[in-house]
């Protein structure tokens, strides 16, 4: 189990710090990791969004759009709420996917621009 925890850990913080490019001439490379090390642990204190679409929220909110279209066509409301229910339903699980891939893609980004920033407040020259 420990060596799970430090491979997901050494996974994230590599992960923070993929992109990044040093200029690393007249750098002694035991104070480089050193430094790289404790700006990675300090992007670990990024805050993760948590907030994304309710499945039930948009089954809801398409029952509702379903019925009102079927009624206002002439049609059974039921039937228009259940067929909105349905697309509501598809609509919140693939529009929260989206949201999850998008909230990663942030933090992921956010967590890179304070090694960035870390790295240079401590000297080190980046490249891109």
């Amino acid at each position: 189990m420990k060596n799970f925890i430090l491979s997901a850990l050494s996974f994230c913080a590599f992960t923070a710090n993929a992109n990044i490019i040093y200029d690393k001439s007249d750098v002694d490379e035991k104070d480089f990791i050193f430094d790289e090390h404790q700006c990675i642990e300090i992007s670990q204190q990024v805050q993760k969004e948590t907030q994304s679409r309710s499945i039930v929220g948009s089954a809801a909110k398409g029952a509702a759009v379903g019925a009102a279209g079927v009624a206002i066509a002439g049609g059974s409301g039921t039937q228009g709420a259940k067929t909105g229910a349905g697309i509501g339903v598809a609509t919140g699980i693939l529009g929260g996917s989206s949201d999850r891939k998008a909230s990663q893609a942030k933090y992921e980004a956010e967590q890179e621009l304070v090694v960035r920033n870390c790295m240079i407040k401590r000297g080190y020259s980046i490249l891109n």
